[in-house]
């Protein structure tokens, strides 16, 4: 049976119920630090630097303000997963318009391959500033994050929040070391928090900020990641997961919030007081803290920068599986799902180092968060509807108050990205040769506009028709009606003359009985059987033939009418191709039995057989 749950390898694989007191809320602790390190990430390290160095300590109420609307947008992720048992991408599928969803879903995997970046060239930055590796070698080892990936789900998700919470941990103690190291003056720091008015290059790097801290991936991620705990289905066991999730989320994402204004600090008392206002580069950062620090302090910062990389490309990779699967329900095998989501973001930060040089990383990093915010109210005003539908979340919808400041948030984050994009498009288009701005630009942010207006509009109304509208993964349960006997006349069995044949042979004989006429398959697959097909006469050819008729003979002997059939080349092309030209009703197939990294090589034959014939396939084991 195929799991429909969200993330349904580790779905309810932490039970919360038979723990009491301190074990029962450190059970529930988790998620959120899973959230957590996106807001910690080498994106985000790249605006903070580059605020702090430009202007000093100006920008900490932006990062203060961001990890507010963060907190409160997180809590409502975690509570549409723990009340509804949807993640926004299935609760997103429910709600909208299937054409809908494919261009949501686009722009959420855009997100995760700019998130997925802004992590590729951390890590690699990372490695580079440790070991003097090429940047370019750098980048490609991050193609085996994703098998890191693999082996923790299966270790489980405990192992995997341990990991997490240890590489958070030496992203804390490394800059907690570099604070005392800088020595910031505590009353600039403390005008910092005032907020001031943004234009130009300011509005840019927060903007940059804003996208860096809240993530619309972890919108995502979070409301699935609750789900990995069993909770009591009853108003008090939603009650308590929802007070154990908030506590988590607060504690997360304020040691998150701790770690970005300590790089902003950093930058502000290392660079801005030092007159050197131009240091967005990671690299330059790490040379700078040399010159004026000695070795402790960028050697700290190189550790904590692959740490925070290789935690990151955990969770950007999670929220690719999540989106893929919610809103367009496409499930492939989990490593290639991953390996997909890691090369889409590896492409273009080859081609910048191979055609802009290794210089131009830093301001790829800083548009790679400029790219998550702008996507932001495509999973903020969705999530906001969700949690205050009230005939979904029922006594769990969030409070007028709750509501009025999410709502806010979102006009906030909008109206900052609007005027952000007004500015650089405003700038493109005094450019000469511009004609792309209004070919390819304005028609697409035309087509943006419209989506967005769609999304906010559409649940309000809809909502009476959504009242009746499916709201279960594959709809509701059929009436069965009368059952009649199947009597199959034509039957196809597969065989390899394995000692898994018998069992596969008896179980198609009990499906027609010598009432109906069997089809014995086997399938050469041999170099020249590729090439020549039915013309070949091999050494295998032969010997497979002769074992068939042993088969065909000792069927008949038993009172069964069977006849062999010998195919070239491709199994499952082959298997399909006989069963389909002789009309068969039936095919009876023993499962290979490979296992891990044979599946991994040779395929599974059944699986591609299935998808190749439209007549039911009994799979034996």
């Amino acid at each position: 049976m195929v799991k429909t749950e969200s993330l349904s390898e580790v779905h309810q694989s932490v039970n919360t119920d038979k723990r009491k007191g301190w074990r029962k809320i450190l059970s529930f602790i988790g998620p959120a630090y899973l959230i957590s390190v996106g807001y910690m990430d080498p994106g985000n390290w790249a605006t903070d630097l580059a605020g702090g160095s430009k202007f000093g300590y100006q920008l900490i109420w932006v990062l203060l303000m961001s990890n507010l609307i963060a907190l409160l947008l997180q809590s409502l992720s975690a509570r549409l997963g723990i009340v509804r048992g949807l993640d926004l991408a299935q609760a997103s599928k429910q709600a909208y318009a299937r054409w809908a969803n494919i261009p949501l879903f686009a722009l959420a995997q855009t997100a995760i391959i700019a998130c997925d970046l802004a992590e590729i060239i951390g890590m690699a930055i990372g490695l580079q500033l440790l070991f003097g590796l090429p940047l370019i070698w750098g980048i490609s080892i991050t193609i085996f994050d994703t098998m890191l990936l693999l082996f923790l789900l299966n270790k489980g998700m405990r192992a995997m929040e341990g990991f997490i919470v240890s590489m958070v941990f030496i992203v804390g103690i490394s800059f907690l070391v570099e604070m005392f190291i800088v020595e910031p003056s505590l009353k600039e720091v403390a005008r910092g928090f005032e907020p001031s008015i943004l234009t130009g290059d300011a509005l840019y790097i927060a903007i940059g900020i804003i996208g860096a801290t809240v993530m619309p991936h972890n919108l995502y991620l979070h409301s699935s990641l609750v789900q990995t705990r069993k909770i009591e289905r009853s108003n008090k066991g939603i009650k308590e997961a929802l007070k154990f999730n908030l506590i988590d989320t607060t504690v997360a994402l304020n040691l998150a919030f701790f770690v970005n204004a300590a790089i902003l600090i950093l930058a502000a008392a290392a660079f801005y007081k030092n007159g050197l206002h131009e240091v967005a580069e990671i690299q330059d950062a790490h040379k700078l803290l040399s010159n004026i620090f000695g070795n402790v302090a960028p050697t700290l910062f190189a550790i904590a920068l692959i740490a925070a990389g290789q935690s990151s490309t955990v969770t950007g990779t999670l929220a690719g599986q999540i989106i893929m699967e919610g809103h367009i329900n496409l499930r492939i095998q989990p490593w290639l799902r991953r390996l997909i989501t890691r090369l889409l973001a590896i492409i273009p930060a080859f081609f910048t180092i191979l055609h802009y040089g290794e210089d131009a990383l830093g301001g790829l990093l800083v548009l790679s968060q400029v790219v998550l915010s702008l996507q932001l109210g495509f999973a903020i005003i969705p999530l906001i509807h969700f949690t205050s539908d009230k005939k979904q979340m029922k006594d769990f919808a969030i409070k007028p108050w709750v509501k009025v400041l999410a709502w806010a948030s979102a006009l906030a984050i909008i109206a900052l990205n609007v005027k952000l994009v007004i500015e650089e498009v405003g700038g493109w288009a005094k450019e000469a040769n511009n004609w792309w701005i209004y070919v390819i630009v304005l028609p697409a942010l035309i087509l943006i506009v419209l989506l967005l207006l769609y999304v906010f509009f559409h649940p309000m109304i809809e909502s009476k028709r959504n009242a009746s509208k499916q709201l279960v993964p594959h709809g509701n349960a059929l009436d069965i009606g009368k059952i009649e006997k199947i009597s199959y006349k034509r039957i196809g069995i597969a065989v390899d003359f394995s000692k898994n044949d018998r069992n596969t042979i008896r179980h198609a004989l009990i499906q027609g009985g010598k009432d109906a006429h069997y089809y014995l398959i086997h399938v050469v697959e041999t170099a020249a059987a590729r090439y020549l097909g039915k013309d070949v006469m091999d050494h295998e050819t032969q010997s497979d033939a002769q074992n068939l008729d042993k088969y065909i003979a000792n069927l008949n002997d038993l009172g069964y009418d069977a006849t062999p059939y010998i195919g070239f080349g491709s199994t499952a092309k082959a298997i399909a191709n006989i069963s389909n030209e002789n009309e068969m009703e039936l095919l009876v197939m023993g499962a290979h039995g490979h296992k891990g990294l044979k599946d991994l090589i040779f395929g599974t034959t059944v699986d591609s057989v299935r998808h190749k014939v439209k007549i039911p396939v009994l799979i034996i084991r």
